[in-house]
């Protein structure tokens, strides 16, 4: 390998983990506004994908209008972009942020985390194919890491409440389709007009559930300064570094180093937050971190997507 590839790697590298790092932050201060400032989960949503969706399409725009309006023309695509908007971009974003508000940002980034398993899963009965020894351990870990999250290894007990673990699940489910169900756009289409629209789509119709003007919570410094964050560090630029360090390492390598977010959620929230996290947390943790590095590791077959 020489100075040039070593570079590309070392870059993509630092991208993948950066943007990671950025997520799990993001969440954490979402926890933060949700619960000691009051901002509404509807209405962060909507602003977050609202804001996002408009700067992609713009940035889309400027180097080539026509294939801005392009995924329109086909009925097939733009009924794809609006099932992917609605039932993928729109659902895993207020999934998250739902178990972030009903829980704390480590349990429910963990848990969305256990969505690689479920496309596994899907994988497998799609291909009426046995899952191989690999996936298998990592559907065992997922349950496990699962089950000691929400239960502290308890049996018939939850250590968080039935909603929290209803959104955190929806969001697993939620984040494998959203990766699984626009690979054909993404074939066609650049990432930037897929997920541009998919978020202002989203944002749109979240409109009506809470509208943009209809601002709740105290805001002082710190709200102005974690709602800009979130919007700016925990998403346009993520976004792109994350992309970025697909084209330079791949989706493989890329999507593994995604493993950072959960991991940098759960010390976030603990260390600043003082969230309380036994030790069957970090255990659940550990094993969801070791299922995505077991998944991680399979052939790469699909580019990774990854927006939270």
């Amino acid at each position: 390998m020489n100075n040039t590839d070593s570079n590309k790697v070392l870059k993509g590298f630092l991208l993948a983990v950066s943007a990671a790092i950025l997520w799990g932050v993001s969440g954490t201060f979402g926890q933060f506004l949700f619960q000691q400032r009051g901002v509404n989960v509807e209405w962060l949503i909507t602003i977050r994908m609202l804001i996002t969706g408009a700067f992609l399409l713009i940035l889309a725009g400027i180097n080539n209008r026509s294939d801005l309006w392009s995924i329109w023309r086909k009925r097939k695509d733009a009924i794809d972009l609006l099932l992917f908007s609605i039932v993928g971009v729109l659902a895993v974003q207020y999934s998250y942020f739902a178990a972030i508000n009903y829980s704390n940002a480590a349990t429910a980034t963990v848990m969305q985390y256990t969505g690689p398993v479920m496309i596994a899963i899907y994988i497998a009965l799609k291909e009426r194919k046995f899952p191989n020894g690999k996936t298998c351990l990592a559907i065992i870990l997922a349950v496990l890491g699962t089950f000691l999250l929400v239960t502290h290894g308890k049996m018939g007990t939850l250590s968080i409440s039935g909603i929290a673990l209803f959104f955190g699940l929806v969001s697993a489910v939620t984040l494998a389709f959203y990766t699984l169900q626009p690979v054909d756009l993404l074939s066609r289409y650049k990432s930037t007009i897929v997920i541009g629209w998919g978020m202002l789509i989203g944002g749109v119709a979240f409109c009506f559930v809470r509208a943009p003007w209809d601002v709740a919570g105290v805001w002082d410094m710190q709200t102005y300064a974690y709602t800009s964050f979130i919007v700016i560090f925990g998403t346009l630029i993520p976004f792109y570094a994350y992309l970025t360090a697909v084209k330079l390492i791949g989706g493989q390598k890329t999507s593994l180093l995604a493993s950072a977010e959960p991991l940098s959620a759960a010390l976030l929230a603990v260390l600043w937050l003082n969230t309380p996290f036994a030790f069957t947390d970090w255990m659940g943790t550990a094993c969801i971190i070791l299922t995505i590095i077991l998944l991680g590791t399979a052939k790469d077959k699909k580019q990774s997507l990854q927006v939270t």
